[in-house]
C-alpha cells in the first residue's frame, strides 16, 4: 500500500467530510463577495430549473395529475440546487430519484424530459466538482441508472424517447460528471503545486539561513578559538602577547555580533537597511586570518558591476575558505584572488599549509560553498594542490559586462 506524502495528506484533509455518505462537504475558505456571488448564482439556477421543470410537468391535455403533484415535482427537481455545494451527495440523490420517478410515472412526459435532465446534469457536475471518490462515482452511477430506468419505463408505458434518447441521456450524465471531476482534479493539482512551491521556498530559505549562520559564526569562532588557545599557551611564558590575543578576540566577537544582527535583521518585516558585505571588505577577512597565523595575499580585480547577491556569495566563499585554513593548516601562507571577467566572478583561495585531520562530521563549509555556487549556476572545485596545500576555486556567473 502506497503511503501518502505530507503534502498529499494535508490536501486530503479538506475532503474528509465529503467522503462520508450524506455528510456535508468541507467549505472552502473564500472572501465574502465570492460567497455572496455563488449564493446568488445558486438561487438563479434553482429558479430557472424550477420554471423549466414546472413547465415540463404542467398539464398538456393528455396528462391530468393534480396541481400539487406538478408543483411538488418541480420543487423536488430544483430546490436541491440551492444546497448543491455544501450537500452534493444528498442533493444529487434527491434530484436523481425525483427525475427518474417523474419520467417513469409520466408526470413529466418524454418530450419534456429536457427539464429533469437539465437538473440532473447540473447536480452531477456539482457532484464531480465537490464530492470525493468513492462516493462521487457511486452516487453518479446510481443517479444515472435511476434516470435511465425512468426513461426506459416511459418508453415501455408510452411512446418514449427510444434507444437514441436513452443513450443521449446517459451521455449527458456521464459528460456532466466528468467535467466536474476534471475541474476538481485541476484545482487539486493547482493547490498541490502551490503547497509544494511553498515547501520548497521554505526549505531553500532555511538552507540559506543555515549557510549564513555557519559562515558567520564558524569563521569568527574559529579565530576566537585560535587566539584563545594562543593566549592560554603564552600566558605564562610570554605574557606580553596576551593583550594582543585578547584584542583580536574582542574585535572578532564584535564583528561576529554585527554580522549576526545583520543576518537576523533580514528576517524581520520592519525595514532596517544594512549594507551587505562588499568586495573591499575582504581586507578585513585577510587581517583577521593574519592575526591567527595565516599570511594572506589578497588581490581583487573588478567586480564593481556584480550584483549584491553574487558579491555576498563570493565574500562567504572567501570567508569560509580562510576559516578552513585557520582551523586546519595554520600557520601557513594563503593567496586570495578575486577577478571579474566576461560576466562572471572567479574566486581562488590557495594555501601552502599542511592539512591537519578534520573532525568526524566536518565538511559543512564545503557543502555550503557548493550550494552557494550552484544557486548561481557556477562551478566549484576544492581539493589538495599538487605542489602542496589546498585550493578552492569557484566561479559565479552574473551576466555583467566584461
Amino acid at each position: 500500500m502506497r503511503r501518502r506524502s505530507g503534502t498529499e495528506a494535508s490536501l486530503s484533509s479538506d475532503r474528509s467530510l465529503s467522503t462520508r455518505g450524506l455528510t456535508r462537504s468541507a467549505p472552502a475558505v473564500d472572501n465574502v463577495g465570492g460567497v455572496i456571488l455563488r449564493r446568488l448564482m445558486d438561487v438563479a439556477l434553482a429558479a430557472a430549473a424550477w420554471l423549466i421543470c414546472l413547465y415540463a410537468a404542467a398539464e398538456d391535455g393528455s396528462h391530468h395529475e393534480p396541481p400539487w403533484l406538478t408543483f411538488s415535482t418541480a420543487t423536488l427537481l430544483s430546490v436541491p440546487l440551492l444546497v448543491r455545494r455544501p450537500w452534493p451527495v444528498a442533493a444529487t440523490l434527491v434530484v436523481g430519484v425525483s427525475a427518474g420517478g417523474a419520467l417513469a410515472t409520466g408526470v413529466v412526459p418524454d418530450f419534456a424530459s429536457a427539464g429533469p435532465l437539465f437538473a440532473v446534469a447540473v447536480m452531477l457536475f456539482t457532484l464531480g466538482l465537490y464530492a470525493a471518490a468513492p462516493w462521487s462515482i457511486r452516487v453518479a452511477a446510481a443517479t444515472t441508472i435511476v434516470l435511465l430506468i425512468g426513461t426506459v419505463a416511459a418508453d415501455i408505458s408510452a411512446d418514449g424517447p427510444g434507444l437514441a434518447g436513452t443513450v443521449f441521456a446517459a451521455l449527458i450524465c456521464a459528460t456532466s460528471w466528468a467535467l466536474g471531476w476534471t475541474l476538481r482534479e485541476r484545482r487539486r493539482q493547482a493547490r498541490l503545486a502551490v503547497v509544494r512551491a511553498t515547501e520548497r521556498a521554505v526549505s531553500e530559505e532555511r538552507l540559506r539561513i543555515a549557510r549564513e549562520m555557519h559562515d558567520i559564526i564558524g569563521h569568527s569562532l574559529s579565530l576566537i578559538a585560535v587566539k584563545a588557545a594562543i593566549a592560554n599557551h603564552v600566558a605564562q611564558q610570554r605574557p606580553q602577547e596576551v593583550p594582543a590575543a585578547l584584542a583580536v578576540i574582542e574585535a572578532t566577537s564584535k564583528q561576529a555580533l554585527e554580522e549576526l544582527r545583520r543576518s537576523v535583521g533580514e528576517l524581520r518585516t520592519a525595514p532596517d537597511f544594512t549594507a551587505p558585505p562588499a568586495l573591499r571588505d575582504l581586507t578585513q577577512l585577510a587581517d583577521q586570518a593574519a592575526s591567527a597565523g595565516v599570511a594572506v595575499s589578497l588581490e581583487v580585480r573588478g567586480g564593481d558591476d556584480a550584483p549584491d547577491g553574487v558579491v555576498l556569495a563570493a565574500y562567504r566563499i572567501v570567508q569560509e575558505s580562510l576559516t578552513n585554513v585557520v582551523k586546519h593548516a595554520a600557520p601557513a601562507k594563503c593567496r586570495v584572488d578575486v577577478a571579474a571577467s566576461d560576466g562572471q566572478l572567479r574566486i581562488e583561495v590557495a594555501d601552502d599549509g599542511t592539512r591537519r585531520p578534520a573532525p568526524a562530521r566536518d565538511g559543512m563549509g564545503l557543502a555550503g560553498m557548493r550550494e552557494r555556487v550552484a544557486a548561481y549556476g557556477g562551478s566549484f572545485k576544492a581539493g589538495p594542490r599538487s605542489a602542496g596545500g589546498f585550493a578552492v576555486v569557484a566561479t559565479l556567473p552574473y551576466g555583467g559586462t566584461p
